[in-house]
């Protein structure tokens, strides 16, 4: 079974339980007071299984599925037998990095909370537009599919106007950084991942 398939099991079990259960929400969300201040640390990953709600849960792993078993695919490729390891870090990786910036700037707010894996979710997404630039993105409103290489900017576009501008109570930097964090992270891996990113484009 595909690590992508785990992931998701594991996360609607631990949501599904944390929507009938308040102190396992409580104990799983990050905080980032909780997190600076009482050294739990675990917050920065655990939140990820956590979810607000049916929709919010739904529409992560729905976009988890459509593009992880690619993912794993090429890195499978590409990494060989190291492939399914770095998945897991590029989703781990993706967790943590898109908590760093709520938590330097919250520290000290015991009101701020987030749940989701929405930063991990955008790390699998941008790994894709990485390895696939010429594939097809399509959104639930627009029924023509967007390149992967121009979706990328416009979705980072957004989730920052939107940070700036709205008070939805959507946390959109985790949202931008978890993206940035899974286009560079397979670049790091191998560096020339980038050039054939570049050639597949032109």
């Amino acid at each position: 079974m595909s690590i992508t398939l785990i992931i998701i099991g594991i996360t609607a079990l631990v949501s599904f339980n944390c929507f009938n259960n308040r102190n396992l929400f409580d104990k799983l969300m990050f905080n980032a007071y909780a997190v600076a201040h009482q050294k739990q640390w675990y917050r920065i990953l655990s939140h990820a299984l956590v979810h607000g709600d049916w929709m919010h849960l739904g529409v992560n792993m729905f976009v988890l599925w459509s593009f992880g078993t690619s993912v794993e695919r090429y890195f499978e490729a590409y990494f060989g037998a190291k492939g399914t390891l770095m998945f897991i870090i590029l989703y781990l990786g993706g967790v943590a990095f898109a908590t760093l910036s709520s938590l330097v700037k919250n520290q000290d707010n015991y009101h701020y909370n987030s749940v989701g894996a929405s930063g991990a979710v955008g790390a699998v997404l941008f790994a894709s537009i990485l390895l696939n630039p010429m594939s097809k993105i399509y959104l639930f409103f627009i029924p023509i599919g967007i390149p992967a290489f121009i979706f990328g900017p416009l979705y980072i576009a957004y989730e920052m106007y939107m940070e700036k501008r709205s008070n939805d109570n959507i946390a959109h930097d985790a949202h931008y950084w978890g993206a940035i964090f899974g286009f560079i992270l397979p670049i790091l891996f191998e560096p020339k991942l980038f050039l054939v990113f570049i050639d597949q484009i032109f």
